[in-house]
């Protein structure tokens, strides 16, 4: 048997994690089937366990990719902000919003909390921290003050990705976002 290269075993990575990011987008996690997944990525039940140990951890590394390009996508729009309090606000409306993207809604914020539980973002949160420091709020920890933001705005994104009438839930997120920010305000 000739031994596969790194590039090989990174694109046999790569398309197990492309695949399954469609498939559980599709149908979720519960109904996917890995019969279904490896035949779709023309590729063997051993390739997805060598490299995700089971459809559990293959789930664990496509909620990873989402939850970086979310962090890329949020941290762009906080660093087009003209002050950093601006960022933070622009940062947290913008999370509440993407729960209403079909993708996220689905695996990150539906089947991931179900299949892998409660899960903390630690790049999310520092990315936070960093943007509570640069707004000089004062008389509050920043770690505290991240987590706790961190914290009210995953639960409201999991109670807008559940509802039937999600914009409408958005709109009321929203709205509480607003009056819970409002006395931290730098300005």
């Amino acid at each position: 048997m000739a031994r596969r290269t790194r590039a090989d075993m990174e694109q046999t990575r790569a398309t197990l994690l492309a695949v399954a990011r469609q498939l559980f987008s599709e149908t979720g996690y519960a109904e996917a089937s890995m019969d279904d997944l490896t035949a779709r990525a023309g590729l063997t039940r051993g390739a997805l366990y060598h490299h995700f140990g089971d459809k559990q951890g293959l789930l664990a590394a496509v909620v990873a990719q989402i939850d970086a390009e979310m962090d890329e996508r949020l941290k762009a729009l906080s660093d087009q902000a003209p002050t950093p309090w601006d960022g933070f606000l622009e940062r947290c409306r913008a999370y509440l919003r993407m729960a209403l993207e079909p993708e996220i809604q689905r695996i990150v914020l539906r089947d991931a909390r179900v299949v892998l539980g409660a899960r903390e973002d630690e790049r999310c949160i520092a990315s936070m921290r960093e943007l509570i420091e640069q707004s000089a709020i004062v008389g509050v920890d920043a770690e505290a003050l991240a987590r706790m933001v961190h914290g009210s705005l995953t639960e409201a994104a999991f109670w807008i990705a559940r509802g039937e009438d999600d914009a409408a839930r958005l709109e009321q997120a929203g709205a509480a976002l607003d009056l819970l920010l409002r006395n931290l305000s730098p300005e």
